[in-house]
């Protein structure tokens, strides 16, 4: 198993180098909050960018900000979030950078379950999304290694057919 500082710096640099590979460099990387802000920091300190993130809606008190950190307009950025469902909080995020005039690049995250909404949403909204895993890989990979039994897998692909209706 691996320590927290090697699945660290496997993410830091795996990510880091995707959002090269697949967008050039960027000017900012921008996290969607909460649950992508570290991830998106460690991103932007092994690209040796600055770093922003996007509330899912502004604050209701203080400056009343729903994006946090500097970032001029006209930049461009990528997007980094870490699990993509049906998109929305996503596609939120990327909504409000671009009311701010920012060029969004597209963005990367770190799994999704693969559900037909959300590739309907990124498309709708023309934002370009990659990930590094996915859903059908993770329960492929639980098979294989013998992680799950059968009868689970059964029940897994189930409920991926359809979530919204799914009863045990």
């Amino acid at each position: 198993m691996l320590s927290y500082p090697e699945i660290r710096n496997f993410v830091r640099e795996e990510m880091a180098k995707q959002v090269e590979n697949l967008y050039g460099k960027p000017d900012v990387i921008a996290g969607v909050a909460t649950g992508a802000i570290g991830i998106g920091i460690l991103v932007a300190e092994a690209l040796g960018l600055p770093f922003i993130y996007v509330r899912p809606e502004p604050k209701s008190h203080g400056r009343q900000n729903q994006i946090e950190g500097y970032f001029e307009p006209g930049q461009s950025v990528v997007v980094i979030e870490d699990l993509i469902s049906t998109g929305k909080s996503s596609l939120n995020a990327v909504k409000a950078l671009k009311e701010q005039n920012a060029k969004v690049k597209g963005m990367l995250a770190i799994f999704t379950y693969g559900f037909p909404v959300a590739g309907t949403n990124f498309e709708a909204e023309g934002v370009e999304l990659h990930t590094l895993s996915d859903y059908e890989h993770l329960v492929e990979q639980a098979s294989e290694t013998h992680y799950i039994k059968e009868s689970q897998l059964k029940t897994l692909l189930e409920w991926r057919s359809n979530p919204q209706e799914w009863k045990k």
